[in-house]
């Protein structure tokens, strides 16, 4: 008997199989080839396990003792095979899994808190973990399954990486609702003399977007702080006169801020996801990118 597994031919033990059930080479070569060529394999499945495996009987082949102890690891061996073979069915109402998504604080809020509100409703047994995005390191991290999701933009996707647009995002102008000029069209004049907040993630910048379409005006305004998280923002609106610049997206559910048009164009930006090619055919993590996006679809409201 050879051991070596890497000289066994499958095909065997498919007709091991099913001499066994048939207990006849003209039945079993009926459910898979030819009986000349079952005949052959049964000479191959005797050299293979040194062993007569069946004898001719008055009906049909009987089985040795040596063949019946193989009977039920060859069965469930072609039974795992198969599963193997067969394309994953996903259920999201009982599938248990973890997704990692890598996003700013802003996709966070805007893109992550709808989709776990539809998600927890829809695959309760679907856990998420959420990191920071970190430029540098995504697309190792989502080769080596660290990650399974990166909301980012399409400047800073890799090529390499699969991908798909989320929506496009617009800025607005934001202030405590009781602001002094909460209530009236904000002119460009105005807005470059009130009291500036801007978010800088990398922290220390004291310039942004709005800034350079103020600069292509010849205008310019007045930030007098700079924080590193949108999250912060609202807070410190609240307590104070100044005003910002945000995604539209982050103005939902604040009814204690004031939501204003800017008074110039400033440019917006696409929220994108990506993920690598080794979850592109995974149907549990198709069904999650297409809730994902089915999530950003629903707008919400402003405050």
């Amino acid at each position: 008997m050879n051991p070596d597994i890497r000289q066994l031919d499958f095909n065997l033990l498919k007709a091991l199989d099913a001499l066994l059930d048939e207990r006849s080479v003209t039945r079993a070569a009926e459910r898979l080839l030819t009986q000349p060529a079952v005949s052959g394999m049964l000479t191959r499945l005797r050299e293979r396990f040194d062993d007569p495996l069946f004898v001719r009987a008055q009906r049909g082949i009987v089985p040795t003792l040596r063949a019946q102890q193989l009977a039920a690891p060859v069965k469930q061996l072609l039974a795992d095979i198969e599963a193997l073979l067969r394309p994953q069915r996903f259920d999201p109402t009982t599938t248990a899994m973890t997704l990692t998504i890598a996003c700013t604080d802003y996709a966070l809020q805007a893109v992550v808190v709808p989709f776990l509100n539809t998600l927890k409703q829809q695959a309760p047994a679907v856990r998420v973990a959420v990191r920071p995005v970190d430029e540098q390191a995504l697309t190792s991290q989502l080769e080596r399954g660290e990650v399974d999701l990166a909301l980012v933009t399409p400047p800073t996707t890799s090529p390499g990486l699969h991908s798909a647009d989320l929506f496009e995002e617009r800025y607005v102008c934001v202030m405590r609702a009781d602001h002094p000029y909460a209530h009236r069209p904000l002119s460009l004049e105005r807005f470059c003399a009130l009291d500036h907040m801007l978010v800088s993630p990398a922290g220390g910048a004291f310039k942004g977007v709005t800034d350079e379409a103020l600069a292509a005006l010849g205008r310019s305004r007045r930030v007098s702080t700079s924080v590193t998280s949108f999250l912060v923002v609202p807070p410190l609106l609240l307590g104070s006169d100044m005003i910002a610049v945000v995604p539209s997206r982050l103005t939902a559910g604040q009814p204690a801020l004031a939501v204003l048009a800017p008074p110039l164009e400033i440019p917006g930006f696409t929220k994108t996801v990506a993920w690598h090619a080794r979850t592109h055919n995974d149907s549990a993590h198709q069904w999650l990118r297409a809730l994902l996006t089915a999530a950003c679809q629903q707008r919400p409201r402003s405050a």
